[in-house]
């Protein structure tokens, strides 16, 4: 058995706090714009297998229950009971949150109080910039406002995270410098005009603004990679397309994340193994292939170097998709560090070492973490007291 320490979950959403019937349950489950297909479910898919693996137990049931019986014992219990003790058993010290998504989710504080656990926010720029253009009139106030905005959020948060749309421009968004002052206030404009309130962030040109905003803060910049997944509304790219961006960023000081690379894991592997500021997420791709996890997580590992890889579950809305990050890495983990240590290619010291590195070392490095009395601390709380070398 290959022992990790609690885990840095450094990527995923709050959970909802409402209850859910069976149908509702199921469509936050899986990964489609819409229900399942009549006469499917999305309980049959990996993901469905491994809630059903993995959570029952942690509401007082059987392993593979019945997915009515689960979802009644979750009712018997109430949300709130029941995602506390799932959230208490998945595992994970530390949430960093992207609190950008839509809907009624837990936002860090609550999250942490009710995982016992700490929990620090991810600001999305998009979001950032569409809630200061709300109050902007005119093109200037906006860009000086949305300024302050970046600096002001730099000072509690963790990381900035920015998912550019392919089909919106991705090359130009990814261009290798930032756009002239010109050239942003026009596109500034473009967008003011035509945009009605709360309408998102599209122009490539401030998409590429709000990429060099962050790279000037020297947050880590957490860049969405990757298949889409229209559930979430997160816009993704292959990350082959960074190429040109992630060199332009070499030097600076700023860190880049590539998340959710599946199934382009293997190229943003290669990125973080050739890039000393790049880094790969390995979730939630092996939340969502589940017993073939362990075959994507060594895939993983032939390429980058093990220092350059971070865990995350990506959960999102559901807190069974929290455990079920969780408890799929660390079984991927052993199998796959467990099988070299069997057939004598590792000793049990290293493989506990890099799994320790994987499950939290790395993300307390990137993300400049406290190391010690985390327990109770919340986003927002005495930052100065828990972030290191800021």
């Amino acid at each position: 058995m290959i022992e990790t320490p609690p885990l840095v979950d450094q990527y995923c959403h709050g959970v909802l706090r409402t209850e859910l019937g069976l149908g509702t349950f199921e469509d936050r489950l899986g990964r489609s714009v819409g229900p399942a297909a009549a006469g499917t479910t999305f309980f049959d898919t990996q993901a469905g297998f491994a809630v059903r693996r993995w959570c029952p137990p942690l509401l007082g049931l059987e392993a593979h229950c019945a997915p009515a019986r689960y979802l009644a014992r979750r009712r018997e219990l109430g949300g709130y009971e029941a995602g506390r003790r799932l959230l208490r058993g998945a595992g994970v010290g530390v949430y960093l949150v992207d609190t950008g998504p839509p809907g009624d989710l837990t936002p860090p504080a609550e999250l942490a109080a009710t995982a016992d656990a700490a929990a620090y926010e991810i600001v999305r720029l998009e979001l950032l910039a569409e809630q200061v253009a709300d109050t902007s009139g005119t093109a200037e106030a906006f860009l000086g406002n949305l300024a302050e905005a970046v600096s002001a959020a730099a000072v509690t948060a963790v990381a900035f995270t920015c998912g550019p749309a392919a089909g919106h421009g991705t090359a130009l968004a990814f261009a290798p410098e930032p756009p002239g002052a010109g050239e942003v206030r026009r596109a500034a404009g473009r967008w003011l005009a035509g945009r009605s309130k709360g309408g998102p962030v599209r122009d490539p040109v401030l998409l590429r603004h709000l990429l060099w905003c962050a790279v000037a803060s020297r947050l880590p910049l957490q860049l969405h990679t990757g298949a889409a997944d229209p559930y979430q509304r997160i816009d993704r790219t292959d990350p082959v397309l960074l190429t040109d961006f992630v060199r332009a960023t070499a030097g600076l000081g700023t860190d880049l994340v590539l998340l959710h690379g599946y199934p382009y894991h293997r190229r943003a592997a290669h990125l973080a193994a050739a890039f000393p500021h790049v880094y790969a997420d390995l979730g939630p791709a092996l939340a969502h292939t589940g017993a073939r996890a362990a075959e994507v997580l060594a895939e993983f590992l032939e390429l980058a170097p093990f220092g350059k890889l971070l865990f995350s579950s990506g959960g999102r809305q559901l807190p069974e998709l929290h455990v079920v990050g969780a408890r799929v890495f660390r079984e991927a983990l052993g199998r796959v560090l467990g099988g070299w240590v069997a057939d004598g290619a590792w000793s049990l010291r290293d493989a506990e070492r890099v799994a320790g590195m994987l499950a939290a070392g790395n993300a307390r490095r990137v993300y400049r973490l406290g190391r010690t009395g985390e327990a109770g601390i919340v986003a927002g709380e005495s930052a100065a007291a828990v972030l290191l070398d800021r």
